[in-house]
C-alpha cells in the first residue's frame, strides 16, 4: 500500500480519536459542573459548617438565586446562614411531623428552606462560581444527607438539582447535593468534628476518584496511542515502498 493511500486513512483515524477526545473533555467539564455540598467538620450528632459550591453553567446569563431545601430527615435544631456580599438571605420554617429534642428542649419546627438572592445587576456571572455557607446542628444520625437545590438565572431559566442518586446506577443528570457525614469523627467541646485527623486516619482525603478526571486521562491516553499508531504506519509504508 502506498503512503499516498495510507495518509487519508491515518487522517480519518486521527480525526475520530480527536472527536472522542473533545467529547471526553466536555464530559469531564460537565461531570463536575453542578451544585455540590461539602463539610470539613459535619458528623452525626455534632455541629458543623456546610459549604454549597455553585458554578454558573450558562454562557449568557448570571445565577441570581439559590434555593436550598432541608428535608425533614435532615432537620437540625439550629441552622444559620453566613452573609454573602451582594446577596440577601431569607428562610422558611416547617412544622415537624415528630418533634425533635435538642439539648433537652423539644422543637416542633425547623428551618426547611434557605434562599439566597442577588441584588439587581449582581449574581454569579458566566464562567464564575460562588460558595454559600450554612452552620448548624446537631446533624441526624445518618451516613449522608441530601439537600435539593434550585439555581435560578437572570434570563428566567432554572436548574433544579433535585434528582436522588441511586446506588448501582449512573449519576442522574441533575443530582441533588449530597453531604457525607464523617461517622466517628472526634468532637470538641462545641460539637465540631476534627476533620483533618479523620481524613488522615482514613487516608482518602487526597485520593478521591473524579469521574471527569478519569475520562480525561483515558481520552489523552487514547489520543497518544492513535498518534503513535499513525506515525508507525506511515514509517512502515515508507519502508515497504522504498524496498
Amino acid at each position: 500500500m502506498s503512503s499516498t493511500r495510507l495518509l487519508p486513512r491515518a487522517a480519518a483515524v486521527l480525526l475520530a480519536v480527536l472527536t472522542a477526545f473533545c467529547g471526553a473533555v466536555v464530559f469531564a467539564t460537565s461531570a463536575t459542573a453542578h451544585v455540590t455540598v461539602s463539610s470539613d467538620d459535619a458528623a452525626p450528632g455534632g455541629y458543623g459548617k456546610l459549604t454549597f459550591r455553585v458554578p454558573n453553567e450558562s454562557d449568557t446569563a448570571s445565577t441570581t438565586a439559590l434555593r436550598i431545601q432541608i428535608p425533614e430527615e435532615a432537620a437540625m435544631g439550629s441552622l444559620r446562614a453566613q452573609p454573602v456580599p451582594g446577596w440577601t438571605i431569607t428562610t422558611e420554617t416547617t412544622e415537624l411531623a415528630e418533634p425533635i429534642e435538642v439539648h433537652g428542649r423539644e422543637l416542633s419546627s425547623y428551618v426547611s428552606v434557605v434562599e439566597y438572592r442577588a441584588a439587581d445587576g449582581g449574581g454569579i456571572a458566566p464562567g464564575q462560581f460562588q460558595e454559600f455557607a450554612l452552620s448548624g446542628g446537631p446533624f441526624p444520625e445518618a451516613e449522608q444527607l441530601s439537600f435539593p437545590a434550585v439555581q435560578s438565572y437572570s434570563d428566567g431559566s432554572e436548574s433544579a438539582w433535585i434528582e436522588p442518586a441511586v446506588a448501582g446506577q449512573d449519576e442522574p443528570e441533575r443530582p441533588a447535593p449530597v453531604l457525607s457525614l464523617a461517622a466517628g469523627a472526634a468532637q470538641d467541646g462545641h460539637g465540631t468534628a476534627d476533620a483533618e485527623v479523620a481524613a488522615a486516619d482514613d487516608g482518602t482525603a487526597e485520593h478521591s476518584a473524579d469521574p471527569g478526571s478519569v475520562a480525561l486521562f483515558l481520552a489523552i491516553l487514547a489520543l497518544l496511542v492513535a498518534v503513535a499508531g499513525v506515525v508507525l504506519g506511515i514509517r512502515a509504508s515508507r519502508r515497504t515502498v522504498s524496498s
